[in-house]
């Protein structure tokens, strides 16, 4: 009998991304809220990895700005700080209304036909899982910023638009949002397509700031359930 060959385990790279990836959600879904500290050793546990890939993780986190670490008392979830959120989002305006007036002014414009065939499509067609439209939000985004071909400023928004997601992706738990978020891309993009360079500028920028406004109360209204069930969880 030929014996069972073991089975593959995964390497020490592919397990730190699946605890990166298992920390981020926590963080996410606000079962880990801002401002909790952790220690290694609970986080292992709860995660079931050992304290290498974990750290790996950790320290991953701690670059994106998810977490801080102090010396001798463990880890703790950044604490939600709004002024750097706006900060962020004005950068991102800065960002994205250059790349649309570039776009207006271009010869070549490919990216706009790519964006139209997702977002200026009949109601019926439009994307039904609310989970897939922060993502198709993001590429939307991203590819204006991408199409004028500036590499670094493309670097720049993509590591804006890391830092935001944790707030941002807020923005699609409602049905509204979602449906506004269709008409207001479709009509940014037939600007564009008509090189209206101050209507796209004005029609971005106000897509942009009633977002940051929506996923704000949004999230204080989530940290806010997610500290009463703590509460609650604690005193059962």
């Amino acid at each position: 009998m030929i014996p069972a060959s073991p089975l593959p385990q995964a390497s020490p790279a592919t397990l730190a991304e699946r605890v990166y990836s298992q920390i981020k959600q926590l963080i996410f879904d606000f079962e880990l809220l801002p401002g909790d500290r952790f220690s290694e050793n609970d986080l292992a546990m709860r995660v079931e990895v050992s304290r290498t890939p974990l750290r790996q993780a950790l320290q991953r986190l701690q670059r994106e700005g998810f977490l801080q670490v102090f010396p001798k008392s463990g880890w703790q979830v950044a604490p939600f700080d709004f002024n750097v959120f706006d900060q962020l989002y004005d950068f991102r305006v800065l960002l994205e209304t250059h790349a649309v007036a570039k776009l207006c002014e271009a010869e070549e414009r490919p990216v706009l036909q790519t964006l139209a065939d997702v977002w200026m499509v009949k109601p019926e067609e439009r994307h039904p899982v609310k989970s897939m439209v922060d993502k198709l939000d993001e590429a939307f985004h991203s590819s204006l910023v991408h199409g004028i071909g500036n590499q670094e400023m493309a670097r720049v928004h993509d590591d804006i638009t890391e830092r935001i997601r944790i707030i941002r992706r807020l923005d699609f738990t409602k049905e509204a949002r979602v449906e506004a978020t269709y008409d207001e891309h479709a009509r940014i993009l037939r600007a564009i397509t008509r090189r209206r360079a101050d209507e796209a500028q004005h029609l971005l920028r106000a897509h942009i700031e009633q977002s940051k406004l929506e996923v704000r109360q949004i999230t204080l209204d989530m940290l806010y359930q997610a500290r009463h069930r703590l509460a609650r969880e604690r005193q059962a």
